[in-house]
Formats: structure tokens, sequence, C-alpha cells
């Protein structure tokens, strides 16, 4: 057998859909001695981070954590512990992200509505009452903040209101809003809601920070069935989260990448919250500038500061381009997903990604590559 050579990955400039730029500080905490998952230093830390996500949230739910797994894990963790077969939900569907909540939910065993617009647009308040009336039997109505396929930010004050006066849950996708937009689960009634540690939190992938408020525990607690996922059943990972007489074991915890994610926070909290939206926006409207500038328009009309979705022109090979870009200058774009595949490019400004030089970097390459 031959062994491979050692390690050596080459530095990228991260600014496609996610993964974002990781921080030596996160990548530092990552390599500390590995502790046991029910140590009682390691607790203390896990203690710590929830908590930080709970700011990060801006939330008082207890039941909050990270799911030992990329943000997909806390969609379906959301999904198998909220819903039985049967049951009726309502999903809205703008993007990739909408489509594999509806997936998930079915395979889960639930009857679904869905209330869809084109890609790159979002819902209006009077589209979702439209859909609460039409299915008032719904357990849930689950929608994108941030749907990453198309770069659109949906606004959800309206929606939550709409949701809750029907007696539904509302569940949010926030895998790239959290930590570059605005996320106020409690001041906006978000019942359950996930993320990624790989986009505006800078951190390696490998976790999902999830949050689920009363009412969700108080549906989690009245099933009738047992949860279809043993790994992500949360009535017996909040024993080991929220354990006041003991931490129940479950399963391994990924010790070091909790360590990152601790340091993450840590980052997050030290810049503040409002600072850290304030910057993401900044870094956003220089981008669009320039983008803009180069001939480029964008596709959704209400646009995430954190991904920046735009057409590309029909003379272009979008592929090729992106593939100069990562080659001649080691910058990571993304590519169009589904009806956008091949006539779109995905620009991501997350976390530690979002800066003045970076923005400058790219556009210079970007208008080199372009001719």
């Amino acid at each position: 057998m031959t062994i491979p050579a050692p390690l050596n990955p080459r530095e990228r400039l991260l600014m496609g859909p996610g993964p974002s730029t990781v921080p030596r500080r996160i990548l530092s905490a990552m390599g500390a001695s590995t502790l046991g998952h029910l140590d009682p230093q390691y607790i203390e830390y896990m203690d710590e981070t929830c908590q930080m996500i709970r700011e990060v949230y801006q939330t008082e739910n207890a039941l909050t954590f990270p799911v030992s797994g990329t943000g997909m894990a806390g969609m379906e963790a959301v999904v198998v512990n909220l819903v039985e077969p049967g049951d009726e939900v309502i999903v809205c569907i703008n993007g990739v992200f909408g489509g594999r909540m509806k997936d998930n939910l079915e395979r889960a065993g639930a009857t679904v509505h869905t209330v869809e617009v084109p890609w790159g647009e979002t819902f209006s308040d009077d589209a979702i009452a439209e859909a609460v009336e039409q299915y008032p039997k719904s357990k849930m109505l689950g929608i994108v903040h941030a749907e990453t396929s198309t770069g659109a930010l949906q606004e959800l004050r309206g929606i939550s209101q709409i949701v809750h006066q029907a007696g539904m849950l509302f569940a949010v996708d926030t895998v790239t809003s959290l930590g570059g937009h605005e996320v106020k689960v409690d001041d906006w009634q978000i019942d359950a809601v996930y993320s990624g540690t790989q986009k505006c939190l800078s951190c390696p992938p490998g976790l999902s920070p999830v949050s689920f408020s009363p009412r969700a525990i108080e549906r989690m607690e009245a099933r009738k069935t047992k949860v279809q996922s043993w790994y992500l059943d949360v009535s017996m990972l909040k024993n080991y989260y929220m354990g006041s007489g003991g931490r129940a074991y479950h399963h391994t915890a990924p010790i070091n990448m909790v360590y990152a994610l601790r340091e993450s926070l840590r980052i997050v909290l030290e810049e503040g919250l409002e600072n850290r939206f304030s910057r993401h926006q900044e870094m956003h409207q220089l981008l669009r500038a320039g983008l803009e500038s180069l001939g480029l328009q964008y596709i959704p009309k209400e646009s995430l500061y954190t991904l920046n979705c735009v057409s590309v022109p029909h003379e272009v090979d979008e592929a090729k381009i992106r593939s100069k870009l990562l080659q001649d200058y080691d910058i990571e774009i993304g590519g169009g997903l589904g009806v956008f595949a091949g006539k779109a490019w995905r620009i991501g400004l997350m976390g530690h990604s979002a800066t003045r030089r970076n923005v400058g970097t790219l556009l210079t390459a970007l208008k080199d590559c372009l001719g």
C-alpha cells in the first residue's frame, strides 16, 4: 500500500455558498485536547456553547443545542420530532431548500401542502394567509428565511402572526442567515429553527444549531408514535443537553467540533450582533455596486447580504469562469442550482469572508476573467 503524501490543502478564498473561510482562532480551538463527552470540563464548554447559540438566535429557549451533523441534520431533527405520520403540514417552496424540507416531511409520513412562488421571489403575507385558510388542519408551516439556491431573503414577522393565529407551529431554516442577518427567534415567535456552522459563523461544517420553543416541546411530549430517527430523537437528546440531575449518554458528541463552534460564537459576540449585521450589509452593498458595474444583474428582488445570486450573461460560459477563478486566483464562487444551473453565480459574503479586501479581490479577478 502506498501511503499518501502529508495533507497540504491550498489556501482558497471561499466566497461560494459555503463553507466560508475559517479563522485561525477557530482552527486552533479545534486542535485542543479531546475530552470525554461526559467529562465535567467538556460539559461546561458545551453549556457555554449552548448559551451563546441562544444569544445569537436571540432566544431564551431552554432546548437549544448543536445537532451532530450539518444543517440538513438540523432540518431533519425539526421534521422528525414535530411531525407524525398522517399530520398535515404546509411548506413554502421558492428554491432548493424549501423542496428539501418537503422531501423530509414526506419521508416522515406527513401530508404536505405546498405554497410555491417562482425561484428568486419571496412569499407575501396574503399568500400565506390563503394557504393557512385552505389547509386549516395543518400542524406546522415550514419556510426558508435565507434561500441559498436563489439568494432570496424572506420577511418572517407577519407570516409568524398568521401561522400562530391558526394554531400551527412555525419552523424556519436559517442556515445562510444566522450570524449574518438578524434572526429573532423569540420576537418572531419561531417554534423550531435550525442553521449550519459553515456559513456566517465561519466554523467548519459538521454541526447544526437548533432551538425549540416551549410550544414545540409540548408537541413532542404529546406524540403518539416514536420519533422516526433514533439518532435525532430530541426526547433523548434533551436529557444530555438539558439534564439537571446528570447527563444521560446518547451518542458521543463531536467534542472538537464543539470547541470550534464555541470559539466561532465567541468571535460573533465579541464583534456584536448589530455590528456584524451592519458589516454584512455594507459588504453586500459594495459587492453589488461592483457586480452591477460589470453588467451583472441580481436575481432576487429581496437579496440576502450573505449570498449574492446574479444572472450570468448568455454569451458567458459560467463554469469556465468559475474554474478560472479557482485555478488562477484561488477564489471559489458557486454555480446555480436547479432551474438556475448554468445560468447563475452564487457569491457568498459570510462571516470571516465578508471583508472589503475580499470583495475588492473578487471584483478585480472577475473583471479579468470576463475580459
